[in-house]
């Protein structure tokens, strides 16, 4: 309908409303404006309704044909519709669909249980295949044909794929590995003893017999060659000649080695109508006495010879069993060359390197020759022979070490850590004369220290330790890089070894007073400062590879630490030791009463003689000013103890001050000699009521007891009192202990209080 089209296009706002401007917001329409609108719009409607109308009149017979096509398309469509719904019916009726797919169904299991039972026979004819193959060769290794039955064996393990299970096989698969299992097992049993048969030592006419032809049983007439045929296909060559090996070995090429120089082998056969059955090397002992095997001639000629033998009576020349039977035997002959030959002429001294050389050379020959005959592998690790020799320096520092090692440990276990009965003496008398005037037994215990320069007793295990370690350290200086590689450690572990050894020897010791505990402190002590000075002595002159990690400084302060420690528990042991002897006293409690006092005084004298035994160990092992400070630390606690007990009673009677007053006169004159001995101990003029605070203190408590009040109160206003290192409390309890009540006590008792120290 163009006509129409081209109706509408021509309605036009704008054009209606002529000569007014609809793009200017600020001129909206006036009324009568869109009255004109309106009647010009009517307008126009009623052209285009008279337009449709001539349309429509004049096609009328188009709209008709249209309409009626409309209809027969939708009364055939519903004839369409009424077909699918009595196809419907009809299917609702009949399930064919159903019926359909049981047939699928049905065929498809069909199918399925063919294919099973094809598999199935497949697999049975497979199984008795099989099992004729197993029961055919089990017959033909009864009959002697290994060969063949070594074939048929190789080939079932590929078919059963034997090594190469998997989850939920058939069990038939894995009864059927058991029946080539069983069969393997039988066919290596019977070569093995076909084996055995064939290689043979006679003990009384020391032979070797190697026969060609074998019977064993019911099966005769079984050749060498064919045996070990069969071996190879069946991979069992090494187990095969296990035994054989085994006996060669022991009875042929150990002589070889162990007796060398009068081992003589000859070989011999035996034919029968022109073929040889027998081949034998008899082993004789030569009655030519040969010069000593210095280079291994003799050794590596013979083992040669032996192994010639081998390759060509055993192994027929066959490469692959030549090396089978090297493979066996070459480890453990290299191993019995290396211990019983070569380690034992590694030289002794570093000078007779050099003579190594034609060991070396003769070494290396022996290999090649047998790497020649592919009884070893040329591979670099089979050189194992020229490797040990050409290692030689290796060896020869190693030995060394083990005997340096050896050396150091039986100093230690050796050592019985107890002085000789000359020089049980205090150290300073040495200090004038030095250890240049001692005998040599002597100046094996006296040492001067590297850094304080004083002289010290030592064990003899510690000096003859740092000897062998300045020796040791001496050889590491003009020894190669390797050799001295090997010293060095060696001089290290020597120093290790005292720090591993010698407190577990002297374990029962160090639990209790003794001159083995003092002596370990002093030898710690030394080997401490000898430790600290070995890397300024020898480090330049170590070669330059050495100096990159030779030290000793880490090792030094552990000695330091272990004799402090020793010297401490030595303390602590004396210590305790005096205290359980105080605790007798109980407190010095009612020492008036008879009893009470000889208890007391026992206690005493109990603490006086453990003293004085200390001072008979000490003195003659510590050095001086070690001794004095040790000394003064346990005659601390001695008079800090027993000044406590005394100033913690709380009622004393006249008698009974007397009476421990007497007790502390007592411990002074037994122990005059001991304090003597502290005085004259070392060059420092320090005085003993400075080393030891308690001293002047117990001493003035004796003067205490028989002091009167006021004389006691003007000695704390004095301040004399508080220098003896009593406290205010300790004095106001002694007075209320010594005093009864009184005016005076109390003004006593208030001055002291008063007074401002």
């Amino acid at each position: 309908m163009p006509e129409i089209d081209a109706l509408f296009e021509s309605i036009n706002v704008r054009d209606l409303l002529a000569g007014h401007d609809l793009n200017d917001p600020t001129t909206p329409l006036s009324a009568p404006d869109l009255r004109l609108l309106i009647n010009r719009l009517e307008s126009h409607s009623l052209r285009i309704k008279s337009k449709v109308q001539s349309y429509l009149v004049a096609h009328h017979s188009e709209f008709s044909d249209l309409f009626s096509t409309c209809q027969d398309a939708v009364s055939r469509t519903r004839l369409i519709s009424d077909d699918v719904s009595d196809v419907v019916e009809l299917i609702s009726d009949r399930p064919v669909d159903v019926e359909i797919r049981k047939v699928v169904d049905e065929i498809t299991e069909k199918t399925k249980e063919v294919r099973l039972k094809r598999e199935s026979l497949e697999l049975v004819s497979a199984i008795v295949g099989i099992c004729e193959a197993v029961e055919e060769t089990k017959v033909a290794l009864r009959g002697g044909r290994f060969r063949f039955a070594a074939e048929r064996v190789r080939e079932l393990k590929g078919v059963l794929r034997v090594g190469e299970e998997e989850v939920g096989e058939p069990v038939a698969y894995v009864l059927l590995r058991k029946e080539w299992s069983d069969c393997f097992d039988e066919i290596q049993e019977v070569l093995a003893r076909f084996m055995e048969s064939a290689v043979r030592f006679e003990l009384e006419s020391c032979k070797l017999r190697i026969s060609y032809q074998l019977s064993v049983g019911e099966i005769t007439g079984i050749a060498l060659t064919t045996v070990l045929e069969a071996m190879e296909v069946i991979g069992m060559l090494d187990y095969g000649l296990a035994k054989a090996a085994d006996l060669i070995f022991k009875h042929v090429i150990t002589p070889a080695v162990t007796h060398a120089s009068t081992f003589n082998a000859v070989e011999d056969s035996c034919k029968t109508s022109g073929d040889i059955t027998e081949q034998t090397l008899k082993i004789e002992q030569s009655s030519d006495h040969k010069t000593e095997d210095v280079n291994g001639e003799a050794i590596y000629s013979g083992i040669l010879k032996v192994v010639k033998f081998i390759c060509s009576s055993l192994c027929f020349g066959n490469v692959t069993w030549i090396h089978s039977f090297g493979r066996l035997t070459w480890p453990r002959i290299s191993e019995l060359i290396i211990s019983k030959f070569l380690s034992k002429v590694v030289p002794e001294d570093a000078s007779k390197l050099a003579d190594f050389q034609k060991v070396i050379e003769r070494t290396s020959q022996f290999e090649t020759a047998l790497k020649e005959l592919s009884f070893i592998s040329p591979s670099d690790a089979e050189g194992r022979l020229s490797k040990y020799a050409e290692n030689v320096e290796v060896h020869f520092a190693s030995r060394k070490k083990i005997e340096i090692l050896a050396k150091a440990r039986s100093l230690m276990l050796q050592c019985n850590f107890t002085i000789p009965k000359g020089l049980a003496m205090r150290n300073a008398s040495f200090e004038s004369g030095g250890v240049e005037s001692l005998d040599e037994d002597s100046s094996k215990h006296m040492v001067r220290l590297l850094f304080s320069s004083e002289v010290c007793m030592v064990s003899e295990a510690a000096s003859q330790l740092m000897h062998l370690v300045h020796k040791t350290l001496e050889d590491v200086c003009v020894s190669s890089a390797r050799v001295a590689s090997e010293f060095y450690h060696a001089a290290r572990d020597s120093i290790l070894l005292y720090e591993a050894v010698v407190p577990v020897k002297l374990e029962k010791q160090l639990n209790g007073i003794n001159q083995a505990a003092v002596l370990l402190h002093n030898d710690c002590l030394y080997l401490f400062e000898e430790i600290l000075g070995l890397a300024f002595e020898y480090r330049a002159s170590f070669p330059s590879s050495i100096k990159e990690y030779a030290v000793f400084a880490d090792v030094a302060p552990r000695f330091k630490l272990m004799a402090e420690e020793v010297l401490q528990r030595q303390v602590q042991l004396v210590v305790s030791s005096l205290q359980e002897a105080i605790d007798s006293a109980d407190g010095f409690q009612d020492t008036h009463q008879i009893k009470q006092f000889e208890s007391a005084k026992f206690s005493i004298e109990q603490v006086v003689f453990s003293l004085e035994k200390v001072h008979m160990i000490w003195e003659p092992v510590l050095r001086p000013k070690t001794y004095k400070q040790s000394m003064c630390l346990v005659l601390e606690s001695v008079f800090r103890r027993i000044t406590r007990d005394i100033l913690l009673l709380d009622d004393m009677a006249a008698d009974e001050t007397f009476q421990l007053q007497r007790l502390i006169h007592l411990m002074f004159e037994n122990l005059s000699s001991l304090l003597g001995s502290l005085k004259s101990a070392d060059e420092t003029s320090r005085p003993l009521d400075d080393l030891i605070p308690s001293l002047r203190k117990t001493r003035k408590l004796a003067e205490l007891l028989d002091m009167p009040l006021k004389s006691i109160t003007s000695a704390w206003e004095s301040g004399e009192l508080f220098s003896c290192n009593f406290t205010r409390t300790e004095v106001q309890d002694f007075i209320k202990a010594i005093f009864a009540d009184s005016p005076l006590r109390k003004e006593c008792l208030w001055r002291i209080e008063d007074v401002v120290n």
